[in-house]
């Protein structure tokens, strides 16, 4: 009988080891998981606080070099970015409101949301 008693408790302590590291492992996963939600959580804070100093200083006079050069960069992006939107909006034959960026049709001759007269604007 002694025999079952020592292997009953090496069972019993065997699972109560396994179920500790099963414990662990949920427990490691868990904190590699919320690591990695604030790690994106601080890069996209990263990503506001650079888009508020551009948008600050993107007119100024005077920029550090290797400043000026990124500024430049972001602004050929930007326009970029800005012309290859136009293009979709022209393949769909809708066009964007230059005043207010409302989407409406491209033979439009007033602006659906803000009412300015597109004509207008783009002959300024």
């Amino acid at each position: 009988m002694e025999f079952f008693d020592k292997l009953g408790e090496t069972i019993v302590s065997a699972g109560k080891d396994v179920g500790q590291k099963a414990r662990d492992v949920s427990e490691i996963a868990k904190l590699r998981i919320d690591i990695r939600a604030k790690e994106e959580y601080v890069q996209e804070q990263y990503a506001a606080i650079g888009a508020a100093y551009y948008e600050k200083h993107k007119n100024d006079e005077v920029i550090e070099a290797d400043e000026a050069e990124q500024f430049y960069l972001i602004g050929e992006a930007l326009a970029e970015i800005a012309r290859m939107k136009a293009e979709v909006l022209k393949i769909k034959g809708a066009s964007e409101c230059p005043r207010c960026g409302a989407r409406m049709p491209e033979a439009a001759t007033f602006c659906s949301e803000c009412g300015a007269k597109l004509n207008d604007i783009f002959e300024e």
